[in-house]
């Protein structure tokens, strides 16, 4: 994988499950530096979830504990992102973005904003779905409702 000075990635990252920790991993093997955008509770509430999100304080411990746990949380810094884009079309300095399958979209939309302000393209690392053992995506939601755990194992109803 071709290394960067600095790589972006961002999200909600409520419930820090496996197709989470894969995006920060991913993104953490391609900088040298990573920028981690962290939703702030005013953005979440905009975003619509279909579930309740831990607040902003409590997502960003979270975050650090587990840069803690692969040792990089000297590379890496926690952010808030207060619109959907943060620092990307700003920051000229930063070279590339992980985004998972489901938000590749934002990064064409991120470049479309980096080319009108005269900023280098990002390149853009795209991570597939880590699938659960149902061969379905892990998210949030399927965790929240029960259908399986933070790791993809799927939740058996008791009856």
């Amino acid at each position: 994988m071709e290394e960067f000075k600095l790589v972006a990635v961002g999200g909600t990252f409520d419930l820090l499950h496996k197709g989470h920790r894969e995006l920060i991993l991913t993104a953490l093997k391609a900088g040298e530096k990573v920028l981690i955008g962290l939703t702030t509770d005013t953005l979440v509430h905009k975003l619509h979830k279909p579930h309740r999100v831990k607040g902003f304080d409590e997502r960003r411990k979270d975050l650090f504990k587990f840069l803690e746990d692969v040792n990089a949380s000297l590379r890496a810094e926690i952010i808030p992102l207060n619109d959907p884009y943060g620092p990307t079309v700003t920051n000229g300095n930063i070279e590339a973005l992980v985004v998972s399958s489901e938000t590749v979209g934002k990064a064409s939309k991120i470049n479309a904003l980096r080319r009108e302000r005269g900023y280098k393209l990002l390149k853009v690392i795209v991570v597939p779905w880590v699938t659960a053992e149902d061969g379905k995506p892990i998210s949030t939601t399927r965790i929240r409702i029960g259908r399986i755990d933070g790791e993809g194992r799927v939740i058996t109803p008791s009856c």
